[in-house]
């Protein structure tokens, strides 16, 4: 597993982003996904990646006197280890979960500037749910959804087959609020009224 540091930079996140789905890139191919960002800065990111062992190369063609090289992502090494993850500051939390974010953004923006967007065609949706979940259940929840998706992870690339991008979050609520006692449901439960004038 590559380091928090390694990974969790916008850039760098961006990069391994554009692998995931089993995608074999050259940086050209990637330099025209990523084309906010310098092609020479981002060759220096994939440098990194590949030296941290985040990115492979799989082949190499010369090209007019240049190497041009693909790339795959190696997933297991693409993801920070739980004892980093706890050993982090929150403002190591903060950082990472902003970086993440932004990509989110930026991928939403770029569909948006892509054509005429169609949430129907296309399957884009976003939204929040709440589940009252006990520690065991939360288990079971988290267990059958690895369940449902790893078939589907395990998909190449194929005819019909579009690339779609999930992205997680998965946050406790606040404890401790009213209303999230029996009692307090009850409480918030709308009341009858009477029409004026009856």
């Amino acid at each position: 597993m590559a380091s928090a540091d390694l990974l969790l930079h916008p850039v760098r996140l961006r990069i391994v982003k554009a692998f995931l789905g089993d995608r074999a890139l050259t940086t050209g191919q990637l330099a025209a996904e990523i084309d906010d960002v310098p092609a020479g800065s981002l060759y220096r990111h994939v440098a990194r990646l590949t030296k941290g062992g985040v990115l492979q190369v799989v082949a190499e063609r010369r090209i007019r006197g240049a190497v041009e090289r693909t790339y795959t992502l190696r997933v297991l090494a693409a993801q920070v280890g739980p004892g980093e993850v706890a050993a982090m500051t929150p403002e190591a939390h903060s950082q990472a979960f902003t970086a993440f974010v932004a990509g989110l953004l930026n991928d939403f923006d770029g569909y948006l500037a892509a054509g005429t967007p169609d949430f129907d065609r296309d399957g884009v949706s976003y939204g929040a749910a709440a589940m009252w979940l006990a520690d065991a259940e939360y288990a079971d929840f988290l267990r059958d959804v690895r369940v449902l998706l790893q078939p589907k992870l395990a998909n190449a690339p194929g005819k019909g087959r579009r690339r779609r991008m999930l992205f997680s979050v998965l946050l406790p609520g606040p404890e401790n609020r009213a209303g999230d006692t029996v009692e307090g449901a009850r409480d918030r439960r709308p009341r009858s009224r009477r029409p004026r004038g009856a």
